[in-house]
């Protein structure tokens, strides 16, 4: 079975600026495992939601996606491995603040996952070319 990626903007609030969801068939892997009030570190606008680390490539390579309210400094990061496969685009070996669960490992259609990442740039006014 091929994961599905939409992301979306999360508006600013008090605390934090506007950022960027992520939705792994259709569940948030940034809120269900950085906790109650934490946030992705994805920030969305013309000068955030930098997607370039998600892009992956042949080699791994780990992302910070996410951190708990009290801040990733104290209880950790979300974080995972993206690489690339052939069509296939894996999220995998994921590593969790302190005393959350991890989401499973994730398998991205390649094209439908570049689309996603593509129409996010195209909205903060960047294009890129894979």
């Amino acid at each position: 079975m091929v994961d599905r990626l939409q992301i979306s903007v999360v508006s600013p609030g008090p605390r934090f600026g506007a950022y960027l969801r992520f939705l792994v068939n259709g569940e948030d892997v940034v809120a269900g495992a950085v906790g109650e009030g934490g946030r992705g570190l994805f920030a969305a606008g013309p000068a955030g939601a930098e997607l370039g680390p998600l892009r992956g490539s042949g080699e791994a390579l780990r992302v910070e996606l996410g951190e708990p309210e009290c801040s990733g400094v104290c209880c950790g990061f979300l974080s995972l491995v993206v690489q690339r496969f052939g069509g296939i685009v894996q999220w995998s070996d994921w590593q969790v603040p302190y005393a959350e669960f991890a989401p499973p490992e994730f398998h991205f259609d390649v094209d439908q996952y570049d689309a996603e990442l593509a129409r996010v740039d195209a909205r903060a006014g960047r294009s890129w070319v894979s």
